[in-house]
């Protein structure tokens, strides 16, 4: 039963423990819109600062966003990219920024055996005393979050419409292609709900 007991509680604490680390997504939307007269897409052009510049990272994770969200919009909203006359006008924005998350651990004590004398029996027992729960160690871990944000303008009128955003966990100083792709996922589950 202990051993059942144990197992549980360990594939418990790693589901709680990814769940931690998954990005969190919003949106915000504007209720006026209406999404279903919406067919076609553009991307609004990057105004060309920083093409000189020798790291040329943004230009990988500019293709990596732009992929993303042409995967998502082109397969489940049924959405087309096109230059000419688009419905709507998509914008991105990617943000790093160091932070700081407080980790919990819990401490308990030194399990120990003691060593008593009997007296009327002539022997010597031992008596385990097991580790107890004494509180929790808690403390500060430097962290960096990654943010994806994805900005749906109207052409025509030149107003947001929709805006959704993933802010998660990341283990550099910039986002992987898999952490722009998880974000993005994220945001566009609850792109449906905004649909409608």
């Amino acid at each position: 039963m202990k051993k059942y007991w144990k197992a549980w509680s360990v594939s418990l604490a790693v589901v709680f423990l990814l769940a931690s680390c998954a990005p969190t997504a919003h949106i915000e939307k504007d209720d006026t819109a209406d999404f279903t007269s919406y067919k076609t897409y553009a991307w609004i052009d990057k105004d060309g600062e920083g093409k000189k510049d020798r790291n040329r990272i943004n230009d990988l994770a500019e293709q990596k966003v732009r992929a993303a969200v042409d995967r998502e919009l082109q397969g489940s909203a049924g959405w087309k990219e096109s230059k000419k006359n688009p419905d709507i006008l998509l914008s991105y924005d990617l943000l790093v920024e160091r932070t700081v998350k407080n980790q919990s651990d819990p401490v308990y004590s030194r399990g120990f055996t003691r060593t008593f004398y009997n007296p009327y029996r002539g022997r010597f027992f031992n008596v385990y005393y097991p580790s107890q729960f004494v509180g929790y160690d808690n403390r500060d871990i430097p962290a960096r979050e990654g943010t994806v944000t994805i900005t749906m303008t109207d052409a025509r009128t030149d107003k947001a419409v929709w805006q959704g955003w993933s802010t998660g966990e990341i283990d550099s100083r910039n986002m992987s292609s898999k952490d722009i792709e998880t974000g993005v996922r994220k945001i566009f589950k609850k792109f449906d709900i905004a649909k409608n």
